[in-house]
């Protein structure tokens, strides 16, 4: 049987939480025994946002294949068990550059090409590869009806009911109901003209999610029925929550699980089965205790440029039934001359430095690593986290006081990062980095090893430097461990110092924080929390009055 479709748009107003409520539903039909595939469109022209700011579009989220993707793509892998790639993610900037290869080659035999037939085509052909091996495929449109650069995808998927009939696609609009304060009351009107703005191309959503801050009450989701065109029991109530965990539990409380079923023809089959995650909201909502982590990074005034990072801190803070606490620390705000950046990190329970690129705040994270290092509070470096670790042990341990990153001083005599052999004479940003999953292998008996209760992993990679091996024996010899490598030994993967110099230091060249699930919290980020919740009972620090507050 060929796989049948979801597709969902936004209108009103961006941020809505889309691909939230596209992964929610994903996530009920797994439930159900369904086999779910997801898929997002970004109307953007970026071929993909590898070259894009983590200040303007968040994470950039890596796929085994290394395609650099929407971090959306993080929520669908947090919610769901479905398989991406490449392939899941495609902007109109790839859409067109596939259009344009093929009109060079002469694939249209000197056809005039246009949006119509030949970019939605393209559009409809990417839907249809993904659907293999699906039962149902959710195909998120980013962007907000209305905006120019969204047409050809809305085009696309209103020619893709044509094609497939009412039986197989179905049609979930996202929209705002605000709360008027001056007028203490809810107002129906933007989601009347959101839908009117998708009935004038086609379109007639089959579900409305209701975003609000409030409970929508019956007489208003009558109203919105009646001039909308649906029925009454497909205008969702889609409520703020706390925790983002929550909402599979309030759309299948609404019934969104059910409908969906309905619309597409597919048996009811069991209920969806949903006990583990009531137990981790319960879990959230009931924490024994807190623990504090302080993450020390270049983009901390845009949280969504951590998104995958924060969210996997939250699954191991939730496996021990803790509470995260969070404070971002801008690394640039370390580098202070007269040791008061101390102030900053002191009570912290453990630290963290991400991901980045570039120059700015590297002074202030090898202060922060110093401070962990010396003040023995579990440190977690990862990335960029991974090569300052090497760099502060080189500098204030080995002596090398000028040991630095081909990246941020390529004159320094002691390149101990320097540039990925591969890419020596590479210029071009997009796409050129050591991307996706590569295989790694631990030495026996080390705190990685322990950690993963395996020798050998897999993890995803986005990184353009690496550890220059050459200074191996001489930090090796200072105490610092090289645990985990490639298989031919070419890249170092893992650093850490011994258990019995300092109860938890580990920092990976890999980014974990990508294959963190909330039903499966990544061993890296659970033993880290634990690390640093061990130190926080040693410290005998009080717990906070908003530890029992939500994550």
């Amino acid at each position: 049987m060929s796989a049948k479709y979801i597709f969902v748009t936004g209108g009103v107003v961006s941020s809505l939480g889309k691909g939230l409520a596209a992964a929610s539903i994903g996530c009920l039909l797994e439930a159900r025994g369904i086999r779910v595939g997801m898929m997002k469109f970004d109307p953007y022209l970026n071929v993909d946002p590898g070259t894009m700011s983590p200040f303007q579009h968040g994470e950039v989220f890596v796929t085994d294949d290394g395609a650099e993707t929407d971090l959306d793509m993080g929520h669908y892998e947090r919610f769901t068990h479905a398989k991406l790639s490449r392939d899941n993610n495609l902007t109109s900037g790839r859409i067109y550059e596939q259009v344009i290869t093929k009109e060079r080659r002469g694939d249209y035999l000197g056809k005039t090409v246009q949006v119509i037939p030949h970019v939605t085509n393209e559009i409809k052909n990417a839907m249809r590869k993904v659907a293999a091996e699906n039962q149902v495929v959710l195909v998120e449109i980013g962007g907000t009806v209305g905006d120019i650069e969204s047409l050809p995808f809305l085009e696309a998927i209103r020619q893709m009911r044509q094609d497939l009939g009412r039986d197989n696609t179905l049609f979930v609009h996202v929209t705002l109901v605000p709360w008027i304060a001056a007028a203490q009351e809810l107002k129906t009107k933007p989601t009347q003209h959101s839908v009117k703005e998708m009935l004038s191309i086609g379109i007639q959503p089959d579900i409305l999610l209701c975003r609000s801050e409030r409970n929508l009450p019956r007489e208003m989701r009558t109203k919105i029925a009646a001039f909308c065109n649906v029925e009454e029991a497909a205008v969702i109530a889609a409520r703020d929550v706390a925790n983002i965990y929550e909402l599979p539990l309030a759309f299948a409380q609404e019934g969104v699980d059910a409908l969906v079923l309905k619309y597409l023809r597919l048996d009811d089959g069991p209920e969806a089965e949903l006990d583990s995650w009531k137990d981790l909201v319960h879990r959230a909502y009931h924490p024994k205790d807190e623990v504090h982590i302080g993450i020390v990074g270049k983009y901390v005034e845009y949280e969504d440029s951590y998104k995958s990072l924060k969210e996997a801190l939250v699954h191991g803070a939730l496996a021990s039934n803790l509470k995260l606490r969070v404070t971002w620390i801008e690394a640039e705000s370390l580098e202070t001359e007269d040791g008061s950046y101390v102030q900053q990190l002191e009570g912290l329970d453990g630290i963290l430095v991400p991901g980045g690129f570039g120059k700015r705040g590297i002074e202030g994270m090898l202060n922060g690593i110093r401070f962990a290092r010396e003040n023995k509070v579990p440190y977690f470096g990862i990335c960029l986290g991974m090569q300052t670790a090497c760099i502060e042990f080189a500098r204030n341990v080995c002596g090398l006081k000028d040991a630095n990153s081909g990246e941020f001083d390529p004159a320094t005599p002691h390149r101990v990062i320097y540039k990925l052999r591969e890419l020596t004479g590479v210029e071009e940003m997009g796409g050129t980095m050591r991307l996706g999953a590569w295989t790694c292998h631990m030495e026996p008996g080390s705190l990685a090893a322990r950690i993963y209760g395996t020798t050998e992993i897999s993890e995803r990679h986005r990184h353009r430097y690496e550890f220059n091996r050459e200074y191996e024996p001489q930090l090796s010899g200072a105490g610092l461990r090289f645990t985990g490598s490639t298989q031919e030994g070419t890249y170092v993967e893992m650093v850490e110092l011994p258990q019995a110099t300092h109860p938890f230091f580990i920092a990976c060249q890999f980014h974990p924080e990508f294959k963190s699930k909330p039903l499966e919290p990544h061993p890296l980020f659970r033993e880290f929390v634990r690390a640093s919740y061990a130190n926080r009972m040693q410290h005998g620090r009080a717990l906070s009055q908003e530890s029992f507050a939500v994550l």
